[in-house]
């Protein structure tokens, strides 16, 4: 695999990262051993940047990755985030100066590590100034807790206003063939600035591997359920988009996840893709997809497919958490 730079900052890291969320939450149901297998298929075939946050599964995402990485550690580049929690039964965002200290600290205990590469604020904190919570993150750098700093779903005035605390080595936020809203304001400013763009979900939560037919095929307590992209309705309405996809696949002799991945490399050098999965096969048809070479008119072909999507990307209640 080639590498990519995160950021004019950050390391190098393989092209394709490997988004940890779905080890042991929220998509598929998945054993412990399974989700090991995955990690350490994926630093076999080459990938070095591995993302998890501490609000996945609770604190166990960490847990588990910390475990899958153990021995391996020095072979890759660990980023987790902080800022979304549980309190009272509802999801808050929180980003004090003192709750960034205490939750890099719980953190590093979770994932067995002396060090956390990446280190991102989740959300923006609406009642916090974003300085803020990036000089508490900058002062983990300085303790040598944290070696690069982001943020994740923050919105170009955020990224501004933090990256002038400190230099902001990526921005993550959600980027795919369905969801481009990056492309207008962020891509420019990440150009700018000298940040990596890591974009997650970009196989926009499976609906772009093609395997996704119905809302019945989501299975119950799949957290897909809520999104209003994957209502009956609207799933019935973004199907025939992939028709596009699919056709594309079979010109150039490649699966649909692997067309929809290299669309994502074909639009800007610094982004990095981190998609997810528990299953090898799937792992290694990812992977694939860095040797898919796509033309100007399949890149423009597939754009215009996809020019339009029903639904929004986020159940009301988080779509008020983004792009602060």
């Amino acid at each position: 695999m080639k590498n990519r730079k995160l950021g004019d900052v950050g390391p190098e890291v393989a092209e394709l990262g490997f988004g940890c969320m779905g080890l042991n939450s929220n998509y598929v149901e998945t054993t412990e051993e399974q989700s090991i297998t995955a990690v350490h298929r994926a630093l076999d075939l080459g990938i070095t940047h591995f993302d998890s946050a501490d609000a996945y599964a609770a604190g166990e995402n960490e847990k588990l990755v910390g475990k899958a990485l153990a021995g391996r550690r020095d072979e890759v580049v660990l980023a987790s985030k902080f800022g979304q929690l549980k309190e009272d039964g509802k999801m808050i965002v929180r980003a004090t100066p003192e709750y960034v200290k205490s939750a890099c600290d719980a953190s590093l205990q979770r994932l067995g590590v002396d060090v956390i590469d990446l280190y991102y604020a989740h959300r923006i904190d609406p009642e916090v100034p974003v300085e803020e919570t990036v000089g508490a993150m900058s002062e983990l750098v300085d303790e040598g807790k944290v070696r690069w700093l982001g943020l994740s779903e923050a919105s170009p005035e955020s990224v501004r206003r933090g990256h002038s605390v400190h230099p902001i080595a990526a921005l993550q936020a959600e980027y795919s063939l369905w969801t481009r809203f990056a492309e207008e304001e962020h891509f420019p400013q990440c150009e700018e600035l000298g940040i990596a763009f890591v974009a997650y979900s970009p196989l926009g939560r499976g609906f772009l591997s093609g395997t996704i037919k119905s809302a019945g095929d989501i299975r119950e307590g799949d957290r897909r359920q809520a999104h209003p992209r994957f209502s009956a309705e609207n799933i019935e309405s973004n199907i025939s988009k992939v028709d596009t996809l699919n056709d594309v696949a079979v010109e150039v002799g490649a699966s649909p996840a692997q067309v929809a991945l290299a669309w994502v490399f074909a639009q800007r050098p610094f982004i990095h893709p981190i998609p997810g999965t528990t299953k090898v096969t799937h792992l290694e048809e990812n992977v694939g997809a860095t040797s898919v070479e796509l033309s100007e008119e399949q890149v423009g072909r597939l754009r215009d497919a996809f020019a339009t999507v029903a639904g929004d990307r986020y159940p009301p209640g988080a779509m008020k958490k983004v792009q602060i």
